[in-house]
């Protein structure tokens, strides 16, 4: 069996399309609203970290520590005052 019909949609593929085009209409405005897309995501950390053993969730903690860490190193070196923005000749 070939799945690839090179051809194009036949008159049946477009029909369906044009049946489901409502919900996929609304599926697209769901995922263009940033509420939404914010609980979706929260729902994969929730499973991932559900998912997670005591020693991944260890080593979760230890790298969001070192990266914390890292970044207030990064932004106590950065350069204060009203010559901040200038660069050094």
């Amino acid at each position: 069996m070939n799945d690839f019909d090179f051809a194009g949609p036949s008159a049946a593929d477009l029909a369906a399309i044009e049946a489901e085009w409502p919900q996929i209409q609304e599926d697209l405005y769901l995922l263009a609203d940033p509420d939404v897309i914010d609980a979706l995501v929260d729902g994969l950390d929730v499973a991932e970290l559900a998912a997670m053993t005591g020693l991944d969730r260890r080593r979760l903690r230890r790298a969001t520590a070192h990266t914390l860490r890292v970044v207030a190193e990064l932004a106590h070196l950065a350069p204060t005052g009203p010559d901040a923005g200038r660069a050094v000749a």
